[in-house]
């Protein structure tokens, strides 16, 4: 098969397009004919010996990527709620497995969900990393309930917009931070306000909030404590925000790294096949210009979601 593999850790040239072993499905498993692959942050990170690196065990060659939608070619034994033919998506062997950017991968059949009859390969391959951490950041640790008010940074992102929209989901009041061109997009998602980053300093524009999600880190993290109410929540996915200062401003603050969760990704695709969620693809890009996928993604300005097409 066609893949994509690093024999070393390093930056894009390290990227090789290479044929590759084809996978076989153990018991538990399955083979997908991968049609589309997610592209995300951890991805070039991980490329380049951060992100999930540490964590993997004689990791080369690696084929990187994690986020897959494609249709299932073969099971492996014990497989028992997967047929052949089934379109599927997941995220895949999280942290430690990756195998996304390829023609075929060999995942466990618990980690792919049907892919929602509402989304082609291509959205449901930018759907369950991104979801997931939306979800796993607002609701599980942010408790986000109907009523209160969110602050998202980076609201056009990835992450940012699945979150608004899983937010809006919940009845919650919705505030984003973006650049103009993006607030359009933003509120035919549901985002009840937009505050346009290079004209307004949010702090001035927004006060009193119960949730601030943290899509960028630095100095905006920073600014971001004197918008929190007294028992808000500051949820980062850029950053670990200093404890001492949120204990100073009496706010719960915590780093939020995604998780596998079948039960959360089944209700998500079926929130996405109800049309209550979608993913914005900005660009898919073929298997052979994935530098180019990586030098996009890392310029950070991005809206919704990038992909590769495998076939």
């Amino acid at each position: 098969m066609k893949a994509v593999r690093i024999h070393e850790f390093g930056g894009l040239d390290s990227l090789r397009v290479e044929e590759a072993p084809r996978p076989e499905p153990k018991a538990g498993e399955v083979l997908v004919r991968i049609r589309a692959a997610g592209i995300n942050p951890v991805d070039w990170k991980t490329c380049a010996g951060e992100g999930v690196a540490p964590r993997l065990d004689d990791p080369f060659p690696f084929i990187p990527g994690w986020d897959v939608s494609g249709v299932v070619e073969a099971l492996g034994a014990d497989v028992a709620d997967l047929r052949i033919g089934d379109a599927v998506c997941g995220m895949v062997r999280w942290p430690w497995g990756g195998g996304g950017y390829a023609e075929y991968v060999a995942a466990p059949a618990a980690d792919l969900v049907t892919k929602p009859d509402t989304m082609d390969h291509a959205q449901a391959a930018g759907l369950p990393l991104a979801a997931l951490t939306a979800w796993q950041a607002l609701f599980d640790m942010a408790d986000l309930q109907a009523g209160q008010t969110l602050l998202i940074h980076a609201a056009a992102g990835g992450v940012g917009h699945v979150a608004a929209q899983l937010a809006k989901w919940k009845g919650a009041h919705v505030v984003g931070t973006a650049s103009a061109r993006n607030e359009a997009f933003l509120r035919k998602l549901g985002a009840d306000r937009v505050v346009d980053y290079n004209r307004t300093r949010f702090e001035e524009a927004v006060s009193g909030v119960d949730v601030v999600l943290d899509g960028v880190g630095g100095e905006v993290q920073g600014r971001s404590w004197a918008v929190i109410r007294r028992g808000g929540v500051l949820a980062s996915i850029r950053g670990r925000p200093s404890a001492e200062e949120a204990t100073a401003r009496g706010v719960r603050a915590q780093h939020v790294s995604v998780h596998a969760d079948a039960a959360q990704l089944r209700a998500i695709a079926g929130l996405a096949g109800e049309g209550r969620l979608q993913v914005h693809v900005d660009e898919a890009f073929a298997l052979d210009d994935v530098r180019k996928a990586h030098e996009v993604s890392r310029a950070g300005h991005t809206r919704g979601k990038l992909v590769l097409r495998t076939g």
